[in-house]
């Protein structure tokens, strides 16, 4: 049914990871089943083969860029829609088990990534400590709560999960990094338009047009709709070959974005819908207005000029 929230979630795993703590800052996965995959794929090809109704997956973040894995499932897989973004900050900890002591650690597991974010905390308060790597942030947790480590570089879910006790909390380089996660289902009418909305596309160009991708950006920017974000990747055809992914603010059922993708379903080789849906709404209201349509291109503006026209149509004037 429409509109029904999804009961069975899947998310990439393993337990105790930023996956998992996003995905529960939604109040229907807490009454829900919540299964962790062990990939990208995998994940959503549970949803695709039905046997679950949403996934939780990461798209971008703010210090390493887009997860390249989830964009090309998206362009290359069978069609699935984003209903939800949630965007995480990405809060590293260091656990430990229960009486131990930050001048007694003397290995320190972390995945790559995490352990690369907090190079600099590392250096300068554990600078004679190990770092070993291991797949994830919840396998650094459960390494150190079974005494295989002295302590984890981890997410503050994972440390919970395995009872282990805070040495140092937000231990990040970058105290502002912050994970976009997408919650993605089997292709069906978008949630209803807010005011607020993001709509995600992926665009193929015509590779044989000169000025093909100026032509994409001007559908949009003459119809006032703001682009917030664009980015690319190889097509896997030849060099120089990539698909274009955007972000741009509105909602499938307003008119001037609806004009929009009519204008890019005209210009471009294929454009996939990836969905509409609301934006991240941050507790903190600085800076979370929506791009307010230059004048003239305000949904109100395009009914009316729609209305006009339908006049002119029947034979009136006015």
């Amino acid at each position: 049914m429409p509109g029904t929230p999804p009961t069975r979630y899947v998310y990439l795993g393993p337990e105790g990871t930023f996956a998992e703590q996003a995905l529960r800052t939604l109040p229907a996965a807490e009454h829900g089943s919540r299964t962790p995959a062990r990939s990208v794929g995998e994940a959503l090809e549970s949803v695709r083969a039905a046997e679950a109704d949403a996934a939780l997956v990461p798209l971008e973040n703010s210090i390493g860029g887009a997860v390249g894995v989830t964009l090309d499932e998206l362009a290359e897989g069978d069609p699935l829609v984003i209903t939800r973004e949630v965007i995480l900050p990405v809060e590293f900890v260091l656990g430990a088990r229960p009486g131990t002591h930050l001048d007694g650690v003397r290995s320190v597991a972390a995945h790559p990534q995490a352990s690369t974010q907090c190079r600099n905390w590392l250096r300068a308060h554990l600078p004679d400590a190990t770092v070993i790597d291991v797949l994830s942030n919840g396998a650094a947790a459960a390494g150190a709560a079974n005494g295989e480590f002295d302590a984890a570089i981890c997410a503050p879910i994972g440390a919970a999960r395995h009872r282990l006790t805070l040495l140092s909390d937000k231990i990040a380089d970058h105290p502002d990094a912050v994970t976009r996660f997408a919650l993605l289902s089997r292709p069906g009418p978008p949630p209803p338009p807010t005011g607020d909305d993001v709509t995600s596309l992926v665009v193929y160009i015509a590779h044989d047009r000169v000025g093909a991708l100026l032509s994409v950006l001007m559908e949009l920017a003459v119809r006032g709709v703001n682009l917030t974000r664009i980015e690319s990747r190889p097509t896997g055809e030849a060099l120089g070959r990539y698909v274009f992914f955007l972000d741009c603010t509105g909602h499938v059922a307003d008119a001037r974005l609806g004009e929009a993708l009519q204008g890019l379903r005209r210009v471009c080789a294929e454009v996939r819908f990836l969905g509409s849906y609301p934006r991240h709404r941050w507790t903190d209201a600085a800076g979370d207005r929506p791009v307010p349509a230059p004048a003239g291109l305000s949904d109100t503006d395009y009914t009316d000029a729609a209305a006009w026209l339908a006049r002119l149509r029947s034979g009136e004037l006015s």
